[in-house]
C-alpha cells in the first residue's frame, strides 16, 4: 500500500477505522494487580474512533487545538494511545513523559516543551504536582475520564493540520546533559509505519490478522509510533502489558494469541536463563522484531522458541528502520541491515571523508540527495545549533559506530560514547559484553571505560551473576575466560561485581548510573584488578 504524501493523522486514523472496523486494534492482558484494565481490554477499529471522537470533542469544547502541547503522564494505558490520535486530529502535539522521571525531570520537560495541558491518571496526580510546583510554571492538569480542564492560554491556529505540523515531542535519554525534545512530523510518523509494516522478507504482516505483543513503553518512538502506525496501516492488533516481566512473557503472549513480539537485546538472556516451562512451546509467535541481541545467543533462541528474531535499527530522530530481515540473515554477526531507496547510508572517519569498506566509521543517514531531510524528525526543539549540527554536510550522524561490506550491509559495532581507548587502540564495549555475556554465570554485563594512568582509558567489567559468589577466585575464572577469547587488550582489567544494572523504562542500561558521582568503581569491595594480566601471548 502507497503512503499519500498529503496525510496527517487524524484523516489516516479516520480512513483505517473505515477499512478496517470490527478488526481488533488495542488490546491488554489481564493482571489483577495492575492499577488499571486488571481483567483485561481489547477495542476494535471502531470501538477506538468512538473513543477518539469523544476526545476530540471534549479538547475542542475545552478551547485547545492546532498548534497547542499537552504533556500526558498515563504509564502504558492504552488510552496513552487513543489521547494521541484526538491530540494529533486537533493539530496538538503530544508529549509523553516517561513515568520513571524524577520531579526535577518532569518539571524540566514541563519548562522546555512549555506544554499547555497536562493530562494524567488519579493516582499519578501527586507525582504531577509535585513537578508542576518544582517547574515555577502555571499549568492546568486534567485527570483520565474527568473532562478537560479549561485555561487561559494563546489560542489556537485557524489553519488545519498539515503533514509537517508537529505530532509528538519525545525527549531522548540525555546521558550527557539535559534530554533535548524531538520534534516529529504527522508525514514522519506515517512513514516511519508505512516503511516498517513494508519492511518484506521475514517482517512479513499479514493484513487483519497479526497482533503484535509489545511490552516497551508508551512514551518511546518503538511502541507509540513505529509499531503503532504499522499495526494501524495493517488493520493488526497491538498488545501492551504493562511491562516487561520474564514470567508472565510467554504465558500473556500464548492467552493473548500473539502472532509477533517486539523485543530488546536484555530480554533474550533473561528469557533464555529460564528453565523451560509450560508455556514455551504453546506459543504462536512467527516472528520478533528488536535491537541488541547477542550474537551468541541469537541462533540458540531460536532454535529453542522457534521463530526467528529479526535485529533491526533505529533511533527517535531518524526511525525508518535498518532490518535485517531477507534471508540469509547474518545471525551470528551484528547485522542491521542494507540501505534502500528512500534511506541512504554512509560510513565516516572524524572529518566526514567516507571510510573504506569494512572499516569502522560513523554511520550517517539521509533520504536522498536531493530531499535529506524527508522522513527525520523535524528538529530539536530550542536547539537549532544542535540540530544543524547533527546534519552536517547534508547527512543526519547517528553517533553510532558500524562497518559496511562490499553488499551494503551494515554490521553495528557501539554507540561512539561506548568506545573505550586503551593504549591508542579503539575497543568497542558490545563486543566484550558479546563475549562474557555467553559466560555461564554472567547473567547480565554492562562493560564501561575507567581511567587508566598508562593507557588512558581500561576496560571494566561490570557483572551480575546468577549466583551469590563475589570472590576474587570468580573473576578470575571470568577473567581468563574472556582472555581466551579476546585479543589481549579487550579482556577486562577490572571485573567489578554488582547487585544489578539500572535500566531505563526501555530496558537499556545506563552505564552512567551505575555508579554515583564522585564513586571511584575501581575502588570497590567487589571490584578485581587484572591489568597486570594483559599481555601479548
Amino acid at each position: 500500500m502507497t503512503q499519500k504524501t498529503d496525510e496527517t493523522i487524524g484523516r489516516y486514523f479516520r480512513e483505517m477505522v473505515k477499512r478496517h472496523g470490527d478488526n481488533p486494534f488495542l488490546a491488554v492482558p489481564r493482571d489483577p494487580e495492575r492499577a488499571y484494565h486488571s481483567g483485561g481490554y481489547e477495542v476494535t477499529y471502531t470501538q477506538a474512533g468512538r473513543h477518539v471522537e469523544a476526545y476530540v470533542t471534549g479538547l475542542r469544547m475545552a478551547g485547545y487545538g492546532h498548534g497547542h502541547r499537552v504533556a500526558v503522564l498515563l504509564e502504558n494505558r492504552p488510552e496513552m494511545l487513543l489521547l494521541k490520535l484526538a491530540l494529533n486530529t486537533l493539530g496538538i502535539s503530544w508529549v509523553p513523559i516517561n513515568p520513571d522521571y524524577r520531579a526535577s525531570e518532569t518539571a524540566y520537560l514541563l519548562q522546555d516543551s512549555n506544554a499547555d495541558l497536562i493530562v494524567t491518571a488519579p493516582e499519578l496526580a501527586g507525582q504531577i504536582k509535585e513537578a508542576i510546583t518544582e517547574s515555577g510554571r502555571e499549568i492546568e492538569i486534567s485527570l483520565l475520564g474527568q473532562g478537560f480542564t479549561k485555561a487561559p492560554r494563546p489560542a489556537p491556529y485557524e489553519s488545519e493540520p498539515h503533514p509537517q505540523t508537529e505530532a509528538s515531542l519525545i525527549y531522548t535519554s540525555g546521558t550527557t546533559g539535559r534530554p533535548k525534545g524531538c520534534i516529529m512530523g504527522h508525514e514522519y510518523e506515517l512513514m516511519m509505519g508505512h516503511e516498517y509494516a513494508n519492511c518484506g522478507g521475514r517482517i512479513a504482516f499479514e493484513p487483519g490478522t497479526e497482533r503484535v505483543y509489545c511490552p516497551l513503553p508508551l512514551f518511546h518512538v518503538n511502541a507509540a509510533i513505529l509499531l503503532f502506525f504499522a499495526v494501524m496501516s495493517t488493520g493488526s492488533c497491538q498488545i501492551i502489558p504493562e511491562r516487561f516481566r520474564r514470567t508472565a512473557w510467554w504465558r500473556e503472549i500464548t492467552k493473548m494469541h500473539a502472532t509477533v513480539a517486539h523485543y530488546l537485546g536484555i530480554i533474550i538472556p533473561v528469557l533464555m536463563n529460564e528453565p523451560e516451562g509450560e508455556w514455551d512451546k504453546t506459543h504462536s509467535v512467527k516472528w520478533a522484531v528488536g535491537a541488541g541481541v547477542e550474537p551468541t545467543l541469537h541462533g540458540a533462541f531460536e532454535d529453542r522458541f522457534g521463530f526467528p528474531l529479526i535485529e533491526v535499527w533505529g533511533m527517535t530522530e531518524m526511525c525508518r528502520i535498518l532490518a535485517n530481515c531477507h534471508e540469509p540473515r547474518q545471525i551470528d554477526t551484528r547485522a542491521i541491515g542494507r540501505p534502500r531507496p528512500g534511506l541512504d547510508v554512509k560510513v565516516v572517519d572524524s572529518n566526514d571523508a567516507e571510510v573504506p569498506r569494512g572499516q569502522p566509521g560513523e554511520m550517517v543517514l539521509r533520504h536522498s540527495k536531493e530531499t535529506p531531510r524527508r522522513g527525520a524528525f523535524s528538529g530539536y526543539l530550542n536547539h537549532p545549533d544542535a540540530t544543524e549540527d547533527a546534519w552536517r554536510g547534508g547527512w543526519f550522524h547517528t553517533g553510532d559506530t558500524v562497518t559496511q561490506d562490499e553488499s551494503g550491509m551494515v554490521y553495528f559495532v557501539d554507540r561512539q560514547k561506548n568506545i573505550i581507548r586503551r593504549s591508542g587502540e579503539n575497543i568497542a564495549a558490545a563486543e566484550v559484553e558479546a563475549c562474557l555475556q555467553d559466560h555461564a554465570n554472567v547473567a547480565q554485563v554492562a562493560v564501561i571505560a575507567v581511567e587508566d594512568d598508562l593507557r588512558d582509558e581500561e576496560v571494566m567489567a561490570c557483572i551480575v551473576l546468577n549466583d551469590r559468589d563475589k570472590s576474587e577466585k570468580q573473576a578470575r575464572h571470568i577473567f581468563d575466560y574472556a582472555f581466551e577469547r579476546l585479543t589481549y587488550y579487550k579482556s577486562p582489567g577490572w571485573i567489578v561485581f554488582v547487585d544489578e544494572l539500572p535500566v531505563t523504562g526501555t530496558q537499556k542500561i545506563q552505564k552512567h548510573k551505575i555508579f554515583g558521582d564522585g564513586q571511584d568503581p575501581t575502588k570497590f569491595e567487589t571490584a578485581f584488578d587484572f591489568r597486570t594480566l594483559k599481555k601479548r601471548g
